[in-house]
């Protein structure tokens, strides 16, 4: 593929990843938003449908996640695809479980568990940390 219509396709899968943001509130539902923008500090936890937030997360999780690995595919082929999806299935399970441990069990001692769980579980951070990572590894591979 012609290296220019590559960054082409990455640029506008960094634009979609931008317009799930930007529409986030309109397309998902999730209750926290709300609360993290007011008086989180003195204010109880919103009440929520737990099966319509996890599942609501999930498919925000996913379309993070396929437009994630698109640009990481588009960026190092096929070298790395299998890890990316492992990895993401991997962290999607680790962090739903301990969100929701943190829900259901009602820990919220502090708000900052809640707070960081929803933040990796509904921003493409990953993809952010994945391309770094997988260019030292395709760097120190080539020395």
């Amino acid at each position: 593929m012609n290296v220019y219509l590559r960054f082409l396709i990455i640029g506008f899968l960094f634009l979609l990843l931008v317009l799930v943001r930007a529409f986030a509130t309109d397309l998902f539902y999730d209750p926290f938003v709300i609360y993290f923008k007011n008086d989180y500090l003195h204010t109880k936890i919103p009440e929520f449908n737990s099966f319509k937030l996890y599942f609501n997360i999930f498919l925000r999780y996913v379309l993070n996640g396929l437009i994630s690995i698109g640009i990481i595919y588009l960026l190092f082929q096929k070298t790395v695809l299998k890890f990316s999806i492992k990895f993401y299935i991997f962290t999607f399970v680790v962090l739903i479980v301990l969100l929701s441990i943190v829900l259901e069990l009602q820990l919220f001692e502090s708000y900052l568990p809640l707070f960081y769980l929803r933040r990796f579980l509904i921003h493409p951070i990953f993809v952010l940390l994945l391309i770094p990572a997988f260019y030292y590894q395709k760097k120190e591979c080539l020395n």
